[in-house]
């Protein structure tokens, strides 16, 4: 990654419990000192595997462009403190500080959301958009799927990830803040999962 300063924020460790409960606080307040200006210094690695609002991130990876700011700052930090294993990113976040992962988040989430030029399926669509409903995915993520706060924007990523995603959520391989999501794919069929992710991916 591009030169990277300052330091670790010293209130890290209980910042996780915070997170943990899902709060809606930025941590220890970098959020809202973050520089989307100095985030894209920081974050043009990224754009290789990740992609930029026109050119779509590499296969099985999400696309991070208009991607919620509090999201994706919790997320690196699950990353960099290997709370979240990710062996390809943990090398690129191992030096970074607090506030380096707030510039990188707002930077990203600044960027217009990427729109996937792939035909829909109208069938799958239709299935997808019903599963959806069923599973209240609007509740959390919002009725526009653009998320909000701690929860992420699921419109418009890529349709290999969103399988991906989900059936790690159903084969208890992946958690969040906490189980809601494990809870929501229990006993969803690896056909609906392909539906939903469909329709998640063509979503505006």
């Amino acid at each position: 990654m591009p030169a990277l300063s300052g330091t670790r924020n010293p209130c890290f460790p209980a910042i996780l419990l915070v997170i943990a409960s899902i709060t809606s606080t930025p941590l220890c307040g970098q959020t809202s000192k973050a520089d989307a200006t100095r985030g894209a210094a920081k974050a043009k690695p990224c754009a290789a595997c990740h992609g930029t609002p026109e050119q779509a991130p590499l296969p099985g990876l999400p696309s991070l462009a208009g991607q919620q700011a509090q999201f994706l700052e919790a997320q690196l930090f699950f990353i960099r403190e290997g709370l979240r294993p990710i062996p390809q990113m943990e090398g690129m976040l191992k030096d970074a500080t607090d506030s380096d992962l707030s510039d990188i988040a707002a930077y990203f989430s600044k960027q217009q959301p990427l729109r996937l030029r792939t035909k829909a399926d109208p069938e799958l669509q239709a299935r997808g958009a019903a599963l959806a409903k069923k599973r209240g995915c609007g509740t959390c993520h919002m009725p526009d799927l653009a998320g909000q706060r701690q929860i992420p924007r699921i419109n418009g990523q890529r349709e290999d990830y969103l399988v991906a995603t989900l059936k790690a959520y159903h084969d208890n391989k992946r958690s969040g803040s906490d189980t809601s999501m494990n809870e929501v794919m229990y006993g969803v069929s690896e056909a609906d999962m392909q539906a939903l992710a469909h329709y998640l991916s063509h979503q505006p």
